[in-house]
């Protein structure tokens, strides 16, 4: 069967240092997580990924980004999708372990869809 396998769109906010990493997979991968990282987290929406880049990367780092990628949803349903605060707070917690499986899935280039910060003009 020639039929392409579902995905789900997910967002992540991220800073200035891992998206250069970002860039350096030619937009295809997540870098590894720090030792103090234990979980990966995208997100499932696109205004919470807007809010944390904004309001937590910006003053932590300068800029905040938001990228965009699609996932194989056979892999991500092995995950429970987690409630982070508030209902509208919902992401995928993947162990940082199971991080390369987790690029292996992405379909397609990572898209960086919103820049915040001192040095960038907002685009969204």
């Amino acid at each position: 069967m020639n039929e392409a396998q579902p995905t789900i769109t997910l967002w992540r906010p991220i800073g200035p240092e891992e998206l250069k990493l970002i860039e350096a997979s030619n937009m295809r991968a997540f870098p590894p997580r720090l030792p103090e990282q234990p979980i990966f987290y995208p997100v499932l929406s696109e205004a919470y990924a807007v809010q944390i880049a904004r309001d937590w990367n910006v003053p932590a780092s300068g800029a905040g980004f938001v990228t965009r990628f699609a996932v194989l949803k056979s892999f991500l349903d092995r995950y429970r999708v987690e409630h982070a605060g508030s209902k509208a707070h919902l992401e995928y917690w993947i162990p940082a372990e199971d991080l390369d499986d987790f690029n292996k899935a992405i379909v397609g280039k990572i898209e960086v869809t919103a820049t915040f910060g001192r040095d960038t003009a907002p685009t969204n």
